[in-house]
């Protein structure tokens, strides 16, 4: 798989690389045997970038992912860059979070990450969510001490403002920002991809499908109760008949091009900006196989993006992308 660059210390991440939340939590039941089978499988298609947080079924999520790498021993170490975040801390079986950014808390939670996932150093440490009761300067001081330490190679940070990131770039670099970015979820190109490229910073594109709605393969009916987008309000009422609307338009540009929603979806993201890698996520081969496909396909010409970009302007897109439980600690 081609190959994109993680901040100003470079790292080679392929250029899509795998969200491993929905292993654990969110998306309905799941099975460890079937996600470790689509880890091994991503890697081997070149994909070597792989998204947890400790928040991820409390903590399962972090343990799956090392067990797949304590599975490949020193050499599958070596292959694979790991992406962890701190910050949302919640009671188990409920939705709602509150946000730690606390230097106690900060080594507490790197030192429990490490543990899980059973490696010395971890390649990408993010604060998940901001608490603006902590100052950025100083959460960003716990962070590179912990860099001094070597416990953490770089560092992220997830939903944060621009102005934040160059707050946070003054005290030590930030290799990326992650925020969820898609067709139908723009946000980032309020001036945050601008401040990225100005500072170096990699952008990690999460949620590049839509959640899957962009795929036209999932509705609320069809939903099991204990998935969270049962409740997002983009799936629900009539913003989700709109929303099928934007979709279905979507899929006469796909078929054209020969390609699926979710291959174009990411190709979209792809050729927006060189220092986008989305990351998205599944539990299975068959769309693993699938997304990993859209990266050698390829790119939309500029007039298929501009089109793209009109089909899903902001305005025309139903709904929230969270419930108000959702956006704590989004800046």
């Amino acid at each position: 798989m081609k190959q994109r660059s993680l901040g100003t210390a470079r790292t080679a991440v392929s250029a899509l690389g795998l969200g491993c939340m929905g292993m654990s939590e969110f998306y309905g039941e799941s099975d460890d045997s079937q996600s470790l089978a689509t880890l091994t499988r991503a890697l081997a298609l070149g994909v070597n970038f792989f998204d947890t947080a400790d928040t991820y079924g409390f903590g399962h999520n972090e343990s799956l992912l090392g067990r797949f790498i304590a599975q490949g021993g020193a050499a599958r170490r070596a292959q694979v860059v790991v992406a962890t975040k701190f910050g949302i801390v919640r009671a188990p079986g409920q939705y709602e979070r509150r946000i730690d950014n606390s230097d106690a808390y900060i080594r507490s939670a790197c030192d429990a990450s490490l543990q899980r996932l059973g490696v010395d150093c971890i390649d990408l440490y993010y604060c998940h969510r901001r608490n603006p009761d902590v100052p950025i300067e100083a959460m960003m001081a716990s962070l590179a001490a912990l860099v001094r330490a070597g416990k953490v190679r770089q560092i992220g940070l997830s939903e944060a403002s621009a102005d934040t990131l160059r707050k946070a770039c003054a005290v030590h670099p930030v290799a990326a920002v992650q925020s969820e970015y898609s067709l139908w979820s723009r946000e980032p190109e309020g001036g945050m991809l601008q401040a990225c490229s100005e500072l170096g910073t990699s952008f990690v594109a999460y949620s590049p499908l839509g959640r899957a709605f962009l795929t036209g393969t999932v509705s609320s009916a069809t939903l099991a109760d204990n998935d969270f987008r049962k409740h997002n309000p983009r799936f629900s009422g009539a913003a989700e008949a709109s929303n099928r609307e934007r979709v279905e338009a979507l899929r006469g540009i796909a078929d054209g091009l020969g390609m699926t929603n979710a291959q174009l979806a990411l190709a979209w993201l792809l050729a927006k900006h060189p220092h986008v890698v989305p990351i998205p996520g599944t539990r299975r081969i068959a769309y693993l196989e699938q997304n990993v496909a859209a990266a050698a396909h390829d790119p939309p010409s500029t007039e298929q993006v501009a089109q793209l970009d009109a089909l899903f302007d902001p305005a025309r897109v139903a709904g929230t992308r969270y419930t108000d439980a959702g956006m704590a600690g989004i800046e």
